[in-house]
């Protein structure tokens, strides 16, 4: 009951249109604790870039279970994870990101990870370089990403060791400029 009373209000702040969430999204949603970090979250949106960053996260929330594709950019075919970070900023607040992870990096703001807020882009080296692995940071020490051939969209927690150990850093893109567009 209280997802629906949250959705309610999330449809209600922000200004994205949302699909009502398949049962096994709101049980992920439940497992992973983000429904109450969402809340608390959502409670506090006081301007314009809050409001478009939890639009962000509750539209990547949307996407769980997208498989991973390499080279993938969309809904229906599937994304990887520079695809899947380009395709929600495009889609929830019209910004467009530039392909590449890496590419990701160097076009937007460093900032440390006692800054990191929900919508903000995380970065990882999985593949023996720098920046090579791009999630969302969502709240709570978690992240969503399109992980890897074989899994889905899904949220990991960046406390745990492998995440640790490959962290690159935090990027920021400022939700309050102006949309950019090709």
């Amino acid at each position: 009951m209280r997802w629906w009373i949250l959705l309610t209000v999330i449809c209600l702040v922000s200004p994205v249109a949302l699909s009502a969430p398949s049962d096994e999204e709101v049980q992920t949603a439940l497992d992973t604790g983000l429904v109450s970090q969402l809340g608390g979250q959502i409670s506090q949106v006081k301007d314009k870039a809050s409001s478009k960053a939890t639009g962000m996260v509750m539209q990547a929330m949307d996407l769980l279970g997208v498989p991973y594709k390499r080279g993938g950019s969309s809904e229906s075919s599937g994304f990887d994870c520079s695809g899947f970070v380009r395709h929600l900023y495009e889609k929830s607040v019209g910004q467009l990101l530039p392909r590449r992870a890496e590419e990701q990096a160097r076009s937007t703001e460093v900032i440390e990870s006692e800054e990191l807020k929900p919508g903000d882009l995380v970065f990882f080296n999985t593949m023996k370089r720098a920046f090579s692995h791009v999630g969302i940071y969502v709240g709570d020490g978690k992240f969503i990403h399109a992980p890897r051939s074989g899994k889905s969209v899904k949220v990991d927690d960046m406390r745990s060791a492998y995440w640790q150990k490959r962290f690159n850093g935090a990027r920021r893109l400022p939700l309050d400029s102006e949309p950019t567009k090709p």
